[in-house]
């Protein structure tokens, strides 16, 4: 293995220097074959790789005082610098076309060199698309798979939360540097995964959240996966660029259908009028990629609790006022009011906004 692979502070003195990005770094290391040996290069021997700001910047060093702050992050157990040289980076990122020189990691490095699967979809999910994404999630990591998703509040959160109940564990790829965590409501969340599973970065401490740097760590999101699966977005929803990034590097898109009156559908369901596999069970999954797992699993989809309720038939799965419900089901608004409020209890129903109520299972 070149030397470079196992000299990190090389990489991270290199990673650090402001204006020399990854494409930058990839030349400069084709050209001089390791991170210390471009530190060491003249002017002269830069210029043909660089321009004259580059090359400013990169004679200058990096900052001191955030040089010697990473140094001490790196330094704590658990926080790692995965270079492109090393054995581990994940093989599938590699490949791609604008893989990440430098990646920063909080947990389990060898997720890295598990096979692992996307699960992305709205912030301002329904209860029932939080609901599918934990469940899918979870599925899949029972049977070994790594869920990778964004740490965003919505389905990104309940994937995390799924993935880490089972031994696949979960990936959280961020924008911001991993000393900070964004949104701040996921910060319990994020230090789970940092004990149980992996934060990711390729933005160095310090880094706070930017519009820009959301779409840009898509491409590690989907580049670490076989596939990605679309659980709820909008038309407009940067899920669907995920989604485009997925099949612009080669992988599976998967989408699960909802319903026709929910625009949180509507992403879904233009992903599988273009093509993507619609999904109703993470067995649909393992079979579209033929995936090798451990033990059978079933639907994600599917209630743990069978019994009957005649409430939830006339609740369908759409959201529905309780007005609408009284209607459809005979009872007064008294006693939905009673039987919903126990159904919500049990995990069975969810309050929406505007007074309606859905079904989760």
């Amino acid at each position: 293995m070149p030397e470079s692979a196992q000299d990190h502070e090389s990489w991270l003195r290199l990673g650090l220097i402001p204006g020399v990005g990854d494409g930058a770094m990839r030349r400069l290391l084709d050209a001089f074959g390791s991170a210390g040996a471009v530190l060491s290069a003249n002017r002269a021997q830069l210029t043909p790789h660089l321009g004259k700001k580059q090359i400013d910047s990169l004679l200058d060093g990096p900052d001191p005082d955030l040089l010697a702050r990473t140094i001490a992050w790196l330094a704590l157990p658990g926080h790692h610098l995965i270079s492109l040289l090393d054995e581990d980076y994940p093989p599938l990122l590699r490949e791609t076309a604008d893989p990440p020189a430098l990646l920063y990691g909080a947990g389990r490095r060898e997720l890295l060199l598990q096979g692992c699967l996307a699960i992305v979809g709205s912030r301002n999910a329904t209860p029932q698309g939080e609901a599918n994404a934990e469940a899918f999630g979870h599925a899949l990591s029972s049977v070994g798979i790594t869920v990778v998703s964004g740490l965003a509040l919505g389905i990104d959160a309940a994937a995390h939360k799924g993935g880490l109940k089972g031994p696949g564990s979960t990936i959280a790829v961020v924008g911001t540097g991993l000393d900070r965590v964004y949104p701040a409501r996921n910060k319990a969340l994020a230090h789970e995964i940092a004990e149980r599973g992996l934060l990711l970065s390729e933005f160095a401490l310090g880094t706070i959240s930017a519009p820009g740097h959301f779409p840009k760590r898509n491409r590690i999101i989907s580049g670490l996966s076989r596939g990605v699966l679309v659980v709820e977005a909008a038309l407009n929803s940067g899920s669907l660029i995920t989604a485009r990034q997925a099949l612009e590097q080669g992988r599976e898109v998967m989408a699960i259908p909802g319903s026709i009156h929910s625009p949180l559908s509507k992403g879904c369901h233009a992903l599988i009028k273009q093509g993507a596999k619609l999904v109703e069970s993470a067995q649909d999954i393992i079979e579209e990629l033929a995936w090798p797992v451990m033990p059978a699993i079933h639907s994600a989809a599917t209630p743990q609790d069978m019994e009957t309720e005649p409430l939830l038939q006339h609740l369908g799965h759409d959201p529905v006022s309780i007005d609408a419900l009284a209607e459809r089901s005979g009872l007064t608004v008294d006693a939905l009011s009673a039987k919903l409020l126990t159904l919500e209890l049990e995990g069975r129903v969810a309050q929406l906004p505007g007074g309606r109520y859905q079904r989760l299972l």
